[in-house]
């Protein structure tokens, strides 16, 4: 499968039914390995170019995974001691609580890394529901449908910031939605949501509150919003908050040293689920993620099916039992003081990469909550692709994570000096209104 690219960066993949791109946009690029894999499969095996196929493609990998820094993305883990485990098909499907007839599962391990979760966000055992998924907008999409369950006359509030999968939710389940703007650093407008409740006083409230925009890393006042809605006569039976933590709800609580204190989500609030990925922060091989939501609601989405001798309150039927064996293993390993030492490495990091970028006088922002750095959006397609950036408007943004070191960063803003020099920085009229002020 062959990549184009056009002006500013953006590229799509050539999907191997067709052209997708009008010709005007297309520029050749490199294909990601020499053969094409997508046509043409051999009538009989060959071994050996299969494995030539498989080689190159490897090495292919590790050169862009040296060049990432745009997705917040952990790519420094080691899972040898799993391989052997990839010999056996072990799908969780069902609810996790419940054996289904097929025995091929890892369900131990699912419900070790659901009560770790619950632990890091104080609900209490036997008071919480949740399974993992196979990503964050699964975890979102879950959430969400919750809460139509609790609510089928909700409306839906998120920010204009809020990860894509949110505004997909309220189209898949056809939901009233309203969307909130913003502030400069990303954060909800708590004065426009509020005005947005008053429209719709007759109707339950259904909040999407982020712990961590995609872009800009903004974390939404949650406080602030239980008192909006306190304020707005909105009683707790009333209104439903999810929480998307995809990358940063993990990192939140190690931000103070004694967890539980100051928390900023916690099911001690009165939130109805919090969702995370697990291959973001904590790093694993394959998209996954956790969601967390209280035993009372989703009584309003189980079945009981026959066939698997379960419960379906999954979005998913089959589960990928591999994930959870992945996120135990990697919890279990780090544990509390490697997670807190990662979180710490990547805050610090994180005001160095926008120290080094405001000695160039280069526009950026930092939020203090957020190891996401946010500048100038590059004008070299070529430049935005090499760092593998991800752009938005006139932003584009570095996610520091665990495995990013200094010296990525300072090469990073270099290659950025350079590149500016070649095609010149962006203009006044290209910069997102505000980031230039931005300096938190």
């Amino acid at each position: 499968m062959e990549s184009t690219r056009v002006e500013g960066g953006q590229y799509q993949a050539t999907p191997v039914c067709g052209n997708a791109v009008p010709e005007n946009l297309k520029q050749s690029k490199k294909p990601l390995i020499k053969e094409n894999v997508s046509r043409g499969f051999p009538i009989e095996a060959d071994n050996e170019k299969v494995s030539e196929i498989m080689r190159n493609y490897e090495k292919t990998m590790q050169e862009r995974t040296e060049m990432h820094l745009g997705y917040p993305y952990n790519l420094d883990f080691e899972y040898q001691e799993l391989v052997k485990l990839q010999s056996y098909s072990i799908n969780n499907l069902g609810d996790p609580w419940l054996e289904s007839n097929y025995g091929v599962h890892a369900r131990e391990f699912e419900i070790g890394v659901l009560d770790w979760f619950a632990k890091l966000w104080h609900i209490d055992s036997n008071s919480y529901w949740g399974y993992i998924t196979n990503c964050g907008t699964e975890g979102n999409l879950h959430g969400i449908l919750v809460a139509r369950e609790v609510h089928p006359e909700g409306v839906l509030y998120c920010s204009s910031e809020t990860h894509y999968s949110v505004p997909k939710a309220a189209r898949m389940y056809r939901m009233p939605f309203a969307e909130v703007e913003t502030q400069v650093t990303g954060e909800m407008n708590l004065t426009h949501f509020r005005e947005l409740l008053r429209k719709n006083t007759d109707k339950p409230a259904i909040v999407c509150a982020n712990i961590g925009t995609t872009v800009k890393g903004a974390v939404d006042d949650l406080d602030g919003i239980l008192d909006v809605l306190r304020e707005e006569g909105f009683t707790e039976d009333r209104f439903y908050i999810h929480c998307d933590g995809a990358l940063f709800g993990i990192m939140a609580p190690f931000l103070d040293r004694k967890l539980g204190e100051n928390a900023l989500v916690t099911f001690e609030k009165p939130i109805g689920s919090v969702s995370v990925s697990g291959h973001k922060f904590l790093g694993t091989p394959m998209p996954c993620g956790v969601i967390i939501t209280r035993m009372e609601h989703i009584q309003a989405l189980s079945n009981d099916v026959e066939y698997l001798n379960s419960r379906d309150a999954t979005i998913m039927g089959s589960r990928n039992g591999h994930a959870a064996i992945f996120m135990w293993y990697n919890l279990c390993k780090k544990g509390l003081e490697g997670l807190y030492k990662d979180v710490q490495k990547c805050m610090i990091n994180a005001k160095k990469l926008k120290q080094l970028l405001t000695d160039k006088d280069i526009p950026c922002m930092l939020n203090e909550l957020s190891s996401t750095v946010v500048f100038e959006r590059p004008r070299e397609g070529a430049f935005i692709r090499k760092w593998q950036l991800a752009c938005k408007d006139g932003m584009a943004h570095v996610v520091v994570m665990p495995s990013v070191e200094l010296s990525k960063l300072k090469r990073f803003v270099d290659e950025l000096l350079i590149s500016r020099e070649k095609v010149g920085a962006a203009g006044p009229t290209d910069i997102v209104e505000g980031l230039e002020h931005c300096r938190v």
